[in-house]
């Protein structure tokens, strides 16, 4: 029988008002949709939730049975992570065959390595996959897939599909697929932006935690030794870094800094010690701070500083070693009743003597590897005696490595320069590191960043008789 339409004159417009109405109603459904999609996105905190509601809008959209969601993982690994289907009658048959080609997939790369001439190498993932459920799909109902992309790399397809023979995949249907499947992607991408700044949020709190640490390991501030004035200061080129200075008492075992001091502590042998770990970060913080205890422990042993150097590589050879990393380290102890200077040398950057009675400078140096390089290394002693206003510069190579804007080092000949002026020119041990940073700090140029970690003590002898020690 034949469709009745209106007769009349008024006939073709009212036709023409019933098909405007009717997609009007099409239009505000496809848009009541797409609406809570939308809402969907700026609510939902859990992915999941969201993935949930994809197969099931991009069906109600194109007016599809159906639709399923394949994600790609790492490895050539494919998940079906939601699948929707209206028709119940076909649920089972659809989810069984979107299963078996996920298994196809997933194992098709063992099977290429078992027997490469039967199971050739995948060149084209997402192509490979598109192939594999068009093969098991087209005969059982009609399917249209559209990629998830993310930065332009797909991770995914949407597929739908529908068993109704006369269904036709129009462009306006394909369009609402493809905008269904970018609200995905943007919902994938929010949330890896999410866990990525979730990371890098603990990493943060991590790095704030161990630069805490550090900066409560290294002194606090430089103590009083009789017949030295002493400055230091370390600048790290990250939060945590791998340069290291100390000053250790020799009667380390009775010393209580948080209770009262020993009346007698000035007067004791000090041990004057700095040393960088090579690289930086956190890795080269935990060895800087595993150096500083084993090392506080050996001075106990009251050993000369070549034999202290000996033992603190044999003991810290397998932790180096495993780690690929090593330290260097300029050991040096002072006494003050006899105003020597003992010392040896763990492959670091030389301390600077300058004489003022001779207005020179001369490199306080001894042979040694690295700590952490060979198990049974030897390391030498050497030793000077103090006179009047001499003062000693110990530094690390971020210092002497520091690069200015037109790629230029400050080198050793500047520090050498910078030194001899600052000891000619200034009186205090404070004044002569400051005016060092100063000029570094000059040569790297404003809002020019260093790379190296950076530390400085300057240790300058005058003796006073403001320390009276009951010897």
């Amino acid at each position: 029988m034949s469709p009745k339409y209106p007769s009349g004159n008024n006939a073709p417009i009212l036709a023409l008002k019933e098909l405007v109405a009717s997609l009007q109603r099409e239009q505000n459904k496809i848009q009541n949709l797409l609406s809570s999609l939308s809402f969907a996105l700026r609510s939902f905190n859990n992915l999941n939730q969201f993935l949930e509601l994809t197969p099931l809008m991009v069906a109600r959209v194109t007016d599809a049975d159906g639709g399923a969601l394949i994600l790609y993982n790492a490895d050539h690994q494919i998940t079906l992570e939601q699948i929707y289907c209206q028709n119940s009658q076909f649920r089972e048959q659809i989810n069984h065959s979107f299963q078996v080609v996920v298994k196809d997939i997933n194992s098709y790369p063992k099977k290429h390595k078992k027997n490469p001439h039967i199971f050739p190498h995948i060149d084209c993932f997402s192509t490979f996959v598109q192939n594999k459920f068009k093969e098991q799909l087209s005969p059982l109902f009609k399917v249209f897939s559209t990629p998830i992309l993310i930065k332009n790399i797909e991770k995914g397809r949407l597929y739908i599909f529908s068993h109704d023979s006369e269904f036709l995949w129009t462009q306006t249907r394909k369009k609402l697929a493809q905008l269904v499947a970018d609200q995905t992607a943007v919902a994938i991408a929010n949330h890896e932006l999410t866990v990525e700044l979730r990371s890098k949020e603990r990493q943060d709190r991590e790095l704030e935690i161990a630069s805490e640490i550090q900066l409560r390991l290294l002194p606090r501030k430089c103590p009083t030794i009789k017949g030295l004035e002493v400055a230091a200061k370390c600048e790290t080129a990250n939060r945590v870094g791998g340069d290291y200075y100390d000053f250790i008492p020799m009667n380390y075992d009775q010393w209580d800094e948080s209770t009262a001091q020993i009346p007698n502590a000035p007067c004791e042998p000090w041990s004057i010690v700095i040393g960088d770990v090579m690289g930086k970060g956190v890795p080269a913080g935990l060895i800087m701070t595993m150096t500083r205890g084993m090392l506080r422990a050996e001075v106990l042993n009251r050993h000369s500083p070549a034999r202290v150097l000996q033992h603190l590589n044999r003991v810290m050879y397998a932790d180096l070693e495993n780690s690929h990393r090593f330290v260097t380290l300029f050991y040096s102890e002072y006494n003050p009743q006899t105003h020597i200077l003992r010392y040896a040398n763990a492959a670091h950057n030389p301390p600077l003597l300058w004489r003022e009675k001779t207005k020179k400078i001369t490199r306080l140096d001894t042979e040694g590897m690295l700590i952490g390089l060979e198990s049974h290394s030897k390391y030498e002693n050497s030793s000077i005696k103090l006179q009047l206003n001499d003062t000693i510069l110990y530094y690390t190579d971020g210092l002497t490595d520091a690069v200015n804007q037109n790629n230029q080092r400050f080198d050793e000949d500047n520090l050498h320069l910078c030194f001899d002026y600052a000891c000619q020119h200034y009186t205090k041990a404070e004044e002569i590191l400051n005016y060092i940073f100063r000029e570094i700090k000059q040569f790297i140029g404003f809002g020019h960043h260093n790379n190296d970690d950076m530390t400085l003590i300057v240790v300058k002898f005058n003796p006073n008789d403001s320390i009276v020690c009951a010897y």
